[in-house]
């Protein structure tokens, strides 16, 4: 039997954040049970763009700062890393967005170290559903000794709901995630990737960060509801199942999660789910709003889903005016996609991980769109994330 425990905690007091955290591991088996002196932690967030903590976004600020404190005080070495959605646009936003959510200035005064997964390479993994043929995934994920998920508790206006099973698609780098999207538009399809991410990495405990969730129209748009609760479990589906009873969802009626129950993924009955922490009876969310898609008999329009990925396409391309031959980009690339000499990148081979873009110092490598009236249309919006 899968357990869940859900604590309640009104603020981000750190104080109260760290003992709330602490007493939920405890009933888990104690820290001692997942980590040793020496280890290396990933802190695996949300950090879905540029976002504010406050904005209930992203994974809080100072919930992760608590977090972080308690992994030093273990002996830990600690990162914290994501790859933010914008991407998708070309836009790279993910240095920007660490910045925006007090992310890096937590990691500055606490003594962690930030891994962008844009910059830090990739690894293949066997496991694949075939969509895209090969998957890659973030290096640190493999480097670190023991990952912590820590999602944010919010609503998705296409998935209806995000939480500890879909926080793991950060973990693609780059401009992969919109191929994916791409390949995999219907969210029962998409649920499979994400399936495939879970079982290629297997985060030792989630720690959701639900004190603020995101209600309405999430995972960006959405208001800041009050909820206050604190999830911790070993099981991603088992936390999501009772998060989403939380807010008046059933797991059985979101799409993208069918792949997880068909495939085993975790517990999702909530008769073999034990609630432990401030909770023996699941809490209910009072006037939690979902998106308003919800429960609407209106056909989804994938193929204009796919048209305006291929509209927002954009690749690493090499100016070489720019170039200053330093092969830095040459070097960094995982899959060995650009030419040493010319420069050329061979796109059949690219996995679109933004390596070359990111560690470039001489701003060489652009992120051109296929259609440059997409790009036109992005100029500005994409500068501020520079």
């Amino acid at each position: 039997m899968s357990k869940v425990v859900v604590q309640e905690c009104e603020n981000y007091d750190i104080g109260r954040v760290v003992k709330k955290i602490n007493s939920g591991i405890e009933i888990l088996g104690g820290w001692g049970k997942f980590l040793h002196e020496g280890m290396t932690v990933l802190i695996k967030v949300n950090l879905i763009g540029p976002k504010s903590s406050d904005t209930a976004a992203v994974t809080h600020s100072e919930f992760v700062r608590a977090l972080t404190k308690i992994l030093i005080s273990k002996g830990c070495t600690v990162w914290i890393g994501d790859s933010s959605g914008g991407a998708i646009a070309g836009i790279a936003p993910t240095a920007a967005s660490f910045e925006v959510s007090g992310l890096a200035k937590v990691a500055r005064e606490e003594g962690a170290e930030i891994k962008n997964f844009d910059r830090e390479g990739a690894v293949k993994v066997d496991k694949t559903d075939g969509a895209l043929g090969d998957m890659y995934l973030a290096k640190p994920l493999f480097e670190a000794d023991f990952i912590i998920n820590t999602p944010k508790l919010k609503t998705h206006t296409a998935g209806i709901y995000t939480g500890a099973v879909k926080n793991l698609f950060g973990c693609v780098p780059g401009l992969r995630k919109a191929g994916y999207h791409k390949a995999a538009p219907n969210p029962k399809d998409f649920g499979q990737i994400i399936v495939d991410i879970n079982e290629a990495i297997v985060p030792g405990i989630h720690i959701m960060d639900g004190i603020t969730a995101m209600e309405g129209e999430g995972p960006t748009a959405g208001e800041v509801y009050a909820a206050k609760k604190i999830l911790i479990s070993t099981d991603p589906l088992a936390l999501d199942t009772v998060a989403m009873k939380m807010i008046g969802l059933d797991i059985a009626d979101i799409p993208i999660y069918d792949a997880a129950r068909e495939r085993n993924l975790g517990e999702y009955h909530l008769e073999d789910i034990e609630l432990a922490g401030d909770y023996n009876v699941l809490p209910k969310l009072a006037g939690f709003k979902l998106p308003k898609r919800f429960g609407s008999t209106k056909k989804q329009n994938y193929g204009a889903l796919i048209k305006v990925i291929d509209f927002l396409r954009a690749r690493p391309r090499i100016d070489r005016k720019l170039c200053k031959g330093c092969n830095i980009c040459v070097e960094s690339c995982p899959v060995q996609a650009i030419d040493k000499q010319s420069k050329a990148i061979n796109y059949k081979t690219c996995i679109e991980c933004m390596c070359c873009h990111e560690l470039c110092m001489h701003k060489a490598v652009k992120l051109k769109k296929d259609n440059p009236v997409a790009g036109a249309m992005i100029k500005l919006m994409g500068s501020k994330y520079k």
